[in-house]
């Protein structure tokens, strides 16, 4: 019998395809720093050989954690991890010492890469460290105690450093979950699962060469990094990164680089659309933009459609495991098919099911559950997670969602947002809706608070217009009470919020998702 070898899929190979095709088109540009693919695929080839020589000796296997804010470092040390068979692993900056150490320890992680800024928080993490983790630090100049990035990267004594063949299976990625149910876990992103994340992407929205992406949210999150940056890296095409987000920053790049596609949280969008004169800015160029992270109110819709006027407004739904996007709302259904996240993308089924595991028919609520190519590979150990995740042989996000008889996803709640009261489910995002139509609400967020009577009742948390958080509380009480009156005319009484409580911003993690986590058990 002859032996069924395993193809590359080896995440480099893309970077050598365009440097081979394309040597002195730019992969990047930050600031006034402009890295070519062929510029790239030479500096990678550079750092992959001092992550592997005797000082660190990463190697095949090994976990390399990336703690930056954005940067043209950042890819080239994904593609140097790559290179070698490591696996790359981007870290949250905004993490407390505490969970920065929680992650390096359960993933063992060889070394670190870190921002030069990011280095005390990383030095207060690895002191509890318990195994010996090499530290890389990304600086204009050597830091101590730390290796120096610009060191690893010096000019090699011999030929190119050959790139690992590595298996569809072989992980890539290592990316670890915001923490929003508990503990972060860890998520395997294969080679393959990219690959075909890739394909997906490229097939829904026609991405070429001559687009000119910009990556202006966190490259540690799936959205920057995968909704748009490794997508256009996929095609050969530029990326623009931005270290952080600045509604300002971004309409300037779009205006003055003529920008053609984006990826922005809620958050950013709100921020973006709140700028002083951002409506006669021409921002003509952008087609794409995807959003997604949590329902976008009416208003802030039609104020897109006036702001991007060629933009096709793709709201999406994904998650960090399946690699970003798996279903997005076509430009024809912007209008008709209002508040859906669209239909599932290419080599990706999409089902509805209940608690025992059965598909519902369309219309009806239950667990959006998934199965394809860019589903993830299972947690870092983890088995059994892994396991409950893929109960029945799919993957449970962990969403409730509606399928109506066209095939598009309309995201209802999270299965732990749901309130029961009195025996009566509540949606949270239905009471959010209502309260995001009365026009002194910003943001608003619901959950369910133990209750002797009715064991949960429904909690508002608001933001409004001028703010009254922090102020007397009959300034409070009227603004709560006219809101309390609006929801009970819309709703049944047992959904409307029994309390309001006023505060200058919601929690949310870099996705634009709000962390309901920390609303239901605040910080002492």
């Amino acid at each position: 019998m002859i032996p069924i070898m395993q193809p590359d899929v080896n995440w480099v190979s893309v970077l050598e395809y365009h440097a081979l095709r394309q040597r002195n088109r730019a992969l990047a540009v930050f600031g006034d720093q402009t890295v070519t693919y062929g510029e790239m695929l030479e500096w990678s080839q550079r750092i992959a050989a001092g992550l592997a020589g005797p000082g660190l000796g990463v190697g095949a296997g090994d976990v390399v954690g990336l703690l930056s804010y954005n940067n043209t470092e950042f890819l080239a040390t994904i593609f140097a991890a790559n290179l070698l068979g490591a696996i790359a692993m981007p870290i949250n900056w905004r993490l407390a010492a505490a969970e920065l150490q929680f992650i390096l320890e359960h993933s063992q992680a060889r070394a670190l890469v870190c921002d030069a800024t990011l280095v005390p928080l990383a030095n207060e993490a690895l002191i509890g460290v318990q195994h010996r983790v090499e530290r890389i630090a990304i600086a204009a100049s050597p830091v101590e105690n730390w290796h120096w990035f610009g060191d690893l990267a010096r000019e090699l004594p011999g030929p190119s450093m050959a790139r690992n063949t590595v298996g569809a299976d072989v992980i890539h990625r290592l990316m670890y979950t915001s923490g929003t149910t508990g503990r972060p876990k860890g998520v395997m992103l294969s080679h393959a699962n990219l690959a075909w994340k890739n394909y997906a992407h490229i097939t829904e929205f026609g991405f070429n060469r001559d687009d000119i992406g910009l990556a202006c949210g966190p490259l540690y999150h799936v959205g920057a990094l995968d909704l748009i940056t490794t997508t256009m890296i996929a095609v050969g095409a530029t990326t623009i990164i931005h270290r952080t987000f600045d509604a300002v920053a971004v309409i300037d790049e779009i205006e003055r680089s003529r920008v053609t596609c984006i990826w922005i949280a809620p958050a950013m969008v709100r921020a973006i659309l709140d700028t002083p004169g951002v409506d006669a800015r021409d921002l003509s160029s952008l087609r794409i933009l995807i959003g997604g992270g949590e329902k976008m109110p009416v208003p802030y819709i039609e104020r897109l459609r006036t702001t991007f006027p060629n933009a096709w407004l793709a709201d999406a739904y994904g998650l960090t495991e399946t690699v970003s996007g798996d279903t997005f709302l076509d430009r024809e259904s912007t209008v008709t098919k209002l508040g859906s996240v669209g239909r599932a993308c290419a080599y990706l089924d999409l089902e509805i099911w209940d608690q025992a595991g059965v598909q519902v028919p369309s219309g009806e609520r239950g667990e959006v559950v998934l199965r394809g190519p860019k589903v993830f590979r299972g947690y870092w150990r983890d088995p059994d997670a892994t396991a409950a995740a893929f109960a029945g042989g799919w993957f449970h996000t962990g969403d409730i969602g509606v399928q109506d008889d066209d095939g598009y996803l309309f995201i209802v709640d999270r299965l732990k947002d749901m309130i029961v009261s009195g025996g009566e489910n509540i949606a949270s995002s239905e009471v959010e809706r209502v309260l995001y139509e009365h026009p002194a609400v910003i943001e608003a967020a619901v959950i369910g608070r133990p209750d002797e009577r009715w064991g949960e009742v429904p909690i508002a948390f608001v933001v409004v217009h001028g703010g009254v958080a922090g102020e007397t509380k009959s300034s409070e009480a009227t603004v709560a009470d006219e809101l309390i009156a609006h929801c009970a005319q819309q709703l049944a009484k047992f959904k409307v919020p029994k309390a309001i409580a006023f505060v200058e911003a919601l929690p949310r993690n870099p996705s634009g998702k709000v962390l309901k986590r920390e609303l239901r058990n605040p910080a002492p």
